[in-house]
């Protein structure tokens, strides 16, 4: 009764939500692909993302611009006495008289009003596949903007996997410091009675106390780590998680199938957002290139208008128009020198960056693997040694119960079986996060594949 009294005492003292009522109300836990999906609409990184991909598709449509003709509609109205004036006015407003030649109406005319309507316009015929090769760079730079917005959701994806994990690792493990804290107040209980009947010394009971004060000491920072976790998901999320929802599926062993190495980093190279991007970028320069060449080639403008001039704005008068083309040669083309030789520097210097992203991608994807290879073999000694240490800890419970032990070697016992179950789990965890992080490195990890961590 003792020994019950105690465990009651440190379960609803210590263990967090363990005064609460039984009749309190009771959430579901989140599911990783829950939380997935709400960092995938709240983080502040995909609305930035997003915004880029809009800001390109717009630019997309501003290139196409060229192609269509410019038209534009004027209305105005004039009043004055300066002869050229007067007299252009009149002629195209089809008032002009005979007297209009005589030399004082010549020199000095009276004030003439002139209302015009005018509509115009110009269109570029042919500019020598300029536009085309601008409106081929806006297309490839809005591609190439997808591509950065895609591995932008990717790292989304694997900091809130991370995150999620952290957690169900942290309750994995304040479930066996939890077990800990009891198995010290039952061995510390037991201690004490040992001493009273005379079957221990004083030290025994000391001993005990202390293991207990530390079992505590090392609960009570596990539950600091789980509300660090949480907080690390809000982040990911971007926005508040409640109390009351603060519950989340428990860590399980998984098995996982990984492809050949070799294998592994050809789809990366071909599959990774960021690599298509570098690729959609070296494209877009080489666009430039053809752009810069093509504005030394010769360019065709059309233009036309047609007027109305009248002496009142409701009245009548006369109208015309005309038309026209012109052929445009720079013969002077140096700022277009300078402009091609800038764009085949930037060809060069993308060239270097897809080289130097395909020796990084092979780097990380090779990192990876080994790693998730490592956590693997890792997870399958610390599944041996688990049982191991639970047969040697049930033992040295039999030998200190019959006096064959003291408590400094139960508690080392007892020490290593705890340390072999968090190691445990966190073989577990390493093992789902060294996964996630080569389907990241290979450039496939998105909300459908991380469903394969739950």
């Amino acid at each position: 009764m003792r020994r019950f009294a105690v465990l009651l005492a440190i379960v609803f003292n210590i263990l967090p939500g363990a005064g609460v009522a039984a009749g309190a109300q009771t959430t579901a836990p989140i599911t990783l692909s829950e939380a997935i999906g709400r960092a995938l609409q709240k983080n502040p990184s995909h609305e930035m993302a997003s915004a880029d991909v809009a800001s390109a598709r717009i630019s997309a449509r501003s290139a196409r611009i060229s192609l269509l003709p410019a038209l534009s509609f004027s209305e105005a109205a004039t009043r004055g006495n300066d002869p050229i004036y007067v007299f252009g006015a009149k002629l195209r407003q089809q008032i002009f008289t005979q007297n209009d030649f005589a030399l004082n109406n010549l020199n000095r005319p009276p004030p003439l009003n002139n209302f015009t309507t005018r509509f115009a316009g110009n269109w570029t015929a042919f500019d020598s596949l300029h536009t085309y090769f601008e409106i081929r760079r806006a297309d490839l730079r809005l591609k190439s903007s997808q591509a950065v917005a895609t591995r932008s959701d990717q790292i989304i994806v694997y900091r809130t996997v991370a995150a999620y994990e952290a957690i169900l690792f942290g309750t994995r493990e304040v479930d066996v410091l939890q077990h800990a804290v009891e198995t010290a107040t039952v061995s510390l209980a037991s201690s004490k009675t040992r001493v009273e009947a005379g079957l221990a010394i004083e030290a025994d009971a000391l001993t005990a106390t202390a293991n207990l004060a530390e079992r505590q000491q090392e609960l009570i920072a596990a539950q600091g780590r789980v509300q660090i976790a949480w907080a690390e998901l809000e982040a990911v999320i971007g926005e508040p998680i409640p109390e009351n929802s603060r519950q989340a599926q428990p860590l399980t062993e998984q098995t996982f199938n990984m492809p050949p190495l070799p294998d592994a980093v050809d789809l990366a190279i071909k599959s990774r957002p960021d690599r298509q991007s570098l690729t959609l970028r070296r494209e877009e320069q080489a666009a430039s290139v053809h752009s810069a060449s093509a504005a030394f080639g010769p360019q065709v403008n059309t233009y036309g208008s047609w007027q109305m001039d009248r002496s009142s704005f409701a009245g009548s008068g006369g109208n015309n128009w005309i038309a026209g083309a012109e052929l445009r040669i720079d013969i002077l083309p140096v700022g277009k020198r300078e402009n091609l030789a800038a764009a085949k520097i930037d060809l060069q210097r993308a060239d270097a960056a897809t080289t130097a992203a395909d020796q990084q991608i092979r780097l990380e994807v090779t990192r990876a693997y080994y790693e998730h290879k490592a956590a693997r073999q890792m997870l399958e000694v610390a599944r041996a040694t688990t049982s191991q240490t639970s047969e040697s800890l049930r033992l040295m419970k039999d030998r200190y119960d019959a006096g064959l032990a003291t408590m400094t070697e139960l508690l080392r016992v007892e020490d290593v079986q705890r340390q072999s179950q968090t190691n445990y789990w966190q073989a577990v965890f390493r093992e789902v996060l060294t996964y996630a992080n080569t389907r990241f490195a290979v450039g496939t990890l998105n909300q459908e594949t991380a469903g394969e961590l739950q």
